[in-house]
C-alpha cells in the first residue's frame, strides 16, 4: 500500500526510520530512472541518486504541502543531474565507442533498436532529454514539466516536437526503417 504522501513526509520530519526507508522505497525508482537517463551512467545515477535523497531529507520541511510532491522531487532530480553533468563536462572528455548497427542487424530487433534509441536520447541537447524524458518515461504532463523546469508550457511542447525530431533524423540516418519512427511517439 503507497502511503499518503503527507503523512509519509510528517514521518520523515519526525526522523521515523521506517517513514524514511518508506520514502525511499516509494520514490527511488523515479529518481533513479532519470537521473540514468540524463545521465547515461549507472554508477552517476547511483550517486546522483543518493544525492538526491540527501538534498530532500534536508530540504523536506520547504515542501509545500498544498503542490504535489513528485514534481518538487523531480526538480530536485534534475537539478543534481543538471550539476552531475556541469562537473562532468569539465573533465577531459573520454572517446565512447558507439557500434555500428546496420540496418540489418536492427530491423526486427526491439532490444538493439532500443539500444540505437538510447544512444539516440543520449546525444539530444540537455533540455531535449531532460522533457523527453520526463514526458515518456516519468510520464509528468506538459504542465508539470514546465513548473520543474521553470520554464513556459509552450517551451516544453516546443522542446519534445525538437527531441523527436532529431531522434527520427538519427535513426534514419544510421539507416534505421523510417517506419520506426512511429514508435517515438508510443515510447
Amino acid at each position: 500500500m503507497i502511503e499518503n504522501e503527507v503523512d509519509l513526509v510528517r514521518r520523515c520530519l519526525n526522523q521515523d526510520e521506517s517513514g524514511m526507508r518508506g520514502f525511499i522505497d516509494q520514490f527511488q525508482g523515479m529518481i533513479f530512472g532519470l537521473c540514468f537517463r540524463m545521465l547515461g551512467h549507472r554508477e552517476d545515477a547511483e550517486d546522483v541518486t543518493q544525492e538526491v535523497f540527501l538534498r530532500v531529507f534536508r530540504n523536506l520541511h520547504r515542501w509545500d504541502q498544498k503542490r504535489p510532491l513528485k514534481p518538487w522531487l523531480m526538480t530536485i532530480t534534475s537539478n543534481r543531474c543538471r550539476t552531475a553533468l556541469e562537473k562532468r563536462n569539465r573533465r577531459p572528455s573520454q572517446t565512447e565507442f558507439i557500434s555500428d548497427i546496420t540496418s540489418e542487424e536492427v530491423r526486427g530487433n526491439p532490444v538493439e533498436l532500443a539500444e540505437e534509441l538510447q544512444l539516440a536520447i543520449d546525444k539530444l541537447r540537455e533540455e531535449y532529454r531532460l522533457c523527453f524524458t520526463l514526458f515518456y518515461q516519468q510520464e509528468f504532463s506538459c504542465v508539470e514539466i514546465a513548473e520543474i523546469l521553470d520554464c513556459p508550457e509552450g517551451t516544453v511542447k516546443t522542446w519534445l516536437h525538437r527531441a523527436r525530431n532529431e531522434l527520427a533524423n538519427h535513426l534514419r540516418r544510421r539507416g534505421i526503417n523510417p517506419k520506426v519512427e512511429h514508435e517515438l511517439h508510443r515510447i
